[in-house]
């Protein structure tokens, strides 16, 4: 499973989430919303040191990444967190590459 995070939506997060360098941003799942990968669940998002990382990736020296306990709600695949212009909202789609 694979996380990629895009420039755009990387901005948003340094600007709405304050986060810099040497930060954790965590992907979890919640119950409930409208999610991409299982119905009935949807991906939040907070500012958390990783207590067991499943998978992760770095851009700019800020981790992100999904502990092993929610791995599950991406059935192995690995997803692309992109900024939606319109909504001005970050945004997480399957990754088919």
């Amino acid at each position: 499973m694979k996380i990629t995070v895009t420039n755009e939506a990387l901005k948003w997060f340094k600007k709405e989430l304050e986060v810099d360098s040497g930060d954790h941003v965590q992907f979890f799942v919640r119950y409930g919303g409208c999610g991409d990968f299982q119905t009935g669940f949807s991906l939040g998002v907070t500012v958390k040191a990783p207590d067991e990382e499943a998978t992760s990736t770095e851009k700019e020296g800020i981790l992100f990444y999904v502990e092993k306990k929610d791995e599950w709600y991406f059935d192995g695949q690995g997803f692309v967190v992109t900024y939606d212009e319109e909504k001005e909202e970050i945004s997480y789609n399957h990754d088919d590459s």
